[in-house]
């Protein structure tokens, strides 16, 4: 067997400290992460069954009801939301990415990062004094254009970041074939970094999923099924916030079961994602 030097001794030792160092940090940032998840899944599978997810809330003190209208209104305004934001902020990360010089670039980037720090009720209230007081009403138009802007800095970022990504070498190679930029950017560039495009839309969805607070001032609420834009609409987050607050242990039951509900959607639509990307590389 061959006798290892000082050197490489050291540098093996070393190697494994630093593996075990990182291993004890996953561990550390994970263990809360799972404990929440299973006391979340204690507390709220055995309320999770088809009335739940189906029928509209009962009058208050009233056992049962369910947060049909919830779901739905949120699956709405987030969708009505993504289809806002997404072109906008597609096109200014690829504009950052492939043209980004200068002082315009770099004001897109800030105004960027700051809205990516602004706690999301401001932007509640920017939109209700802009949007629900010109209307005179809430409604879910005004929740989806806060939701909007909250999905807008997350596309940008991790649309440029995707972007940047992609190897010189193909967009030179579409462009020595004669393709314009337009062409090259839309059939090569946007193709091979839709694996980072997408997770920064599964990322901008996750997050308005689970938002409250500018909802609150911009959709309300409803105990009513509701599929008109112009009117106030239920969401899961603002559903779990008013039971929660509730003096009712049914409601706060269903509180619980809602949580569960709204993690199950976001991992379903992370994995649903994944899964539609593997699949589109692997067609290619």
């Amino acid at each position: 067997m061959k006798k290892l030097s000082s050197f490489e001794c050291q540098r093996r030792i070393g190697s494994h400290i630093a593996l075990g160092v990182c291993a004890v940090g996953a561990i550390t940032v994970m263990t809360p992460v799972f404990l929440i998840l299973g006391y979340l899944v204690y507390q709220g599978a055995s309320s999770i069954n088809l009335d739940l997810l189906t029928q509209l809330p009962k009058a208050p003190g009233e056992l049962g009801g369910g947060i049909g209208q919830a779901v739905v209104g949120s699956f709405i305004m987030v969708s009505i939301a993504l289809a806002i934001a997404a072109p906008i902020a597609i096109s200014a990360g690829i504009y950052l990415a492939e043209f980004g010089k200068g002082k315009w670039a770099d004001a897109v980037r800030f105004s960027a990062d700051v809205m990516n720090g602004v706690p999301s009720i401001l932007l509640g209230v920017a939109v209700w004094s802009l949007i629900v007081v010109p209307m005179k009403g809430f409604s879910a138009f005004a929740g989806s254009v806060a939701l909007a802007i909250l999905m807008l800095p997350v596309i940008t970022r991790t649309t440029e970041e995707a972007v940047r990504t992609v190897p010189r070498a193909l967009r030179e190679g579409s462009l020595g074939l004669g393709a314009t930029t337009a062409r090259t950017i839309w059939s090569v560039v946007m193709p091979a970094a839709k694996g980072g495009i997408t997770t920064g839309l599964i990322l901008a969805v996750s997050r308005s999923f689970g938002e409250a607070a500018p909802l609150l001032f911009t959709a309300a609420g409803s105990r009513f099924w509701n599929f008109y834009i112009d009117r106030p609409m239920a969401s899961l987050p603002v559903q779990i916030f008013e039971y929660a607050k509730s003096p009712y242990a049914d409601w706060h039951r269903q509180a619980w079961a809602a949580a569960l509900v709204l993690i199950i959607i976001v991992l379903g639509l992370n994995v649903i994602a994944r899964l539609a990307t593997k699949q589109q590389q692997g067609g290619h």
